[in-house]
């Protein structure tokens, strides 16, 4: 049986717990066993993390201590899945680069606010997690966030929507779903979720169903690929964390 650690907190606009208790029916329905905290001292046991096959942050703003954010990053750059979503995944450490870098990226605005509604637009490719899925429409916020450029994008949004000094540079398609690699483990993020009942649409269960699962399929296949000794034995990146 797979094991999953879900971690909800933060700002209580998000609806954290509500969030968290979607997404740990969702992989109970598929046979996890999950365990679900509402502090980060849950991160705290690094090789508790390590021999986990997923984890799912739910945590938007705060502070992290960057040992326990060192810990996230070696579980899955040892093979352990990320998933998340919305501002609970990359807004949750503002002043934490290493969890950027790890995750793909960073909100940084949401013109128009809550409401706004605007498209998303699946990128068609041979990716199985977005099979047979197509273009759909919601009154949300839509995230403009800072993207890693090596991220694999799976479905964006066209912005400019709402007005806003952004509204004069060239039109853009932003980044909604992406996945990414961090060591030999998988990143999975959807910018989608402001509240639960967003996250509750179908597309977007359908979606976060998906890259779950995914993300919590790469342990397995990152053993049979290099042999549990040798993902255990990758060099861990350590990022500069708060002394830049």
């Amino acid at each position: 049986m797979k094991k999953a650690l879900i971690v909800w907190g933060g700002w209580d606009g998000h609806e954290p717990e509500q969030v968290a208790t979607i997404f740990a029916n969702i992989l109970r329905n598929h046979q996890f066993e999950v365990e679900v905290a509402d502090t980060l001292e849950a991160y705290a046991d690094a090789e508790k993390l390590m021999n986990l096959d997923l984890i799912v942050p739910v945590w938007t703003m705060g502070e992290i201590p960057q040992a326990y954010v060192d810990n996230v990053s070696a579980a899955v750059q040892n093979g352990t899945g990320l998933a998340g979503c919305h501002g609970g995944m990359c807004d949750s450490f503002r002043h934490n680069v290493d969890w950027q870098f790890m995750t793909g990226g960073q909100w940084v605005a949401h013109p128009g606010n809550d409401g706004v509604k605007y498209t998303v637009e699946i990128k068609q490719s041979s990716s199985p997690l977005i099979a047979g899925m197509e273009d759909f429409t919601v009154e949300s916020e839509q995230y403009y966030l800072h993207v890693d450029p090596a991220v694999e994008v799976l479905a964006t949004t066209r912005f400019p929507v709402a007005d806003g000094p952004h509204r004069l540079n060239k039109a853009v398609d932003m980044p909604v779903v992406w996945t990414k690699r961090w060591g030999v483990g998988r990143v999975y993020y959807n910018s989608l979720g402001h509240h639960a009942d967003i996250v509750a649409l179908p597309q977007v269960t359908e979606l976060m169903t998906r890259g779950l699962l995914w993300a919590a399929e790469g342990k397995q296949q990152a053993e049979a690929l290099y042999g549990d000794q040798t993902v255990k034995q990758q060099n861990n990146y350590t990022g500069m964390g708060d002394s830049q």
